[in-house]
């Protein structure tokens, strides 16, 4: 990886990781990683080119069906793909089958780039990371193999214990803060070779004193009113987050913060 590279353009593929849930604007939009990682690249290159073709809820047949040759076709310097986490999370998963889409992804994304980024999605300490760990650890895998075969970028973010912190998670307990966004953004930033702004991004935060046991239980209570329960829903309906939502940077232009 070269250091402190000119890439002049960078369009992202993914879901609501990338699209930026929960690292949310006044205006109430999300930022995220690609959008912070974005405004980073153009500060030292000018005329740098963003697009983010995410959108919240994709499994990742639908990331190779909707945004994968858009991607390609766009020919950018830098694609990030992060997708197939989704799909892990499903009652019902067929790993070959994400295996098999993860695979048909990178080989079309890998020859339109200069640089391909891949991901080990970070993990939220508790019951559910427990669960589907297996699956989770296999599709990491996976993109370590097709990371080899097509000298893609894999940003560990998995094995960063800063991002495995409650503390680092929205109320929803499946998406980033602001301050995670901003620590992946950085992890990525060094990853391409960029000089660190914050060689610290791994550090696990201080130890607080844990909220008292009712003040846990009430926000478990509302948590499962109001983002399990409807999550569940989506997923025995076969319904998604992203039903009918566009992508927030549909096209491949100059970047504006």
């Amino acid at each position: 990886m070269q250091t402190n590279p000119t890439y002049s353009s960078l369009v992202a593929v993914g879901d609501s990781f990338t699209e930026g849930m929960s690292d949310l604007l006044p205006d109430g939009t999300y930022r995220g990683w690609a959008d912070l990682l974005a405004g980073r690249m153009a500060a030292v290159t000018p005329g740098f080119r963003y697009a983010n073709l995410a959108v919240r809820g994709k499994l990742i047949r639908q990331i190779v069906d909707e945004q994968v040759d858009v991607a390609a076709a766009m020919q950018a310097d830098v694609i990030t793909l992060v997708g197939g986490l989704n799909d892990t999370l499903r009652p019902k998963c067929d790993m070959v089958r994400v295996r098999d889409l993860l695979t048909e992804a990178v080989e079309r994304l890998a020859p339109s780039c200069k640089q391909l980024v891949l991901m080990h999605s970070p993990g939220r300490q508790g019951p559910v990371q427990a669960r589907f760990r297996p699956r989770m650890e296999e599709l990491f895998t996976v993109i370590d193999e097709l990371a080899g075969q097509h000298g893609a970028v894999v940003v560990d973010l998995y094995g960063a214990a800063s991002l495995s912190d409650q503390r680092m998670w929205d109320v929803d307990r499946l998406h980033l803060t602001a301050d995670g966004h901003r620590r992946v953004c950085e992890a990525v930033w060094q990853a391409l070779g960029y000089d660190p702004e914050d060689t610290e991004w791994r550090t696990p935060l201080p130890a607080t004193v844990p909220p008292p046991w009712l003040a846990r239980r009430i926000a478990d209570v509302r948590f499962t009113r109001q983002h399990l329960l409807p999550w569940i829903g989506r997923r025995l309906t076969g319904r998604s987050s992203g039903d009918g939502l566009p992508p927030k940077r549909p096209d491949l232009l100059p970047y504006e913060h």
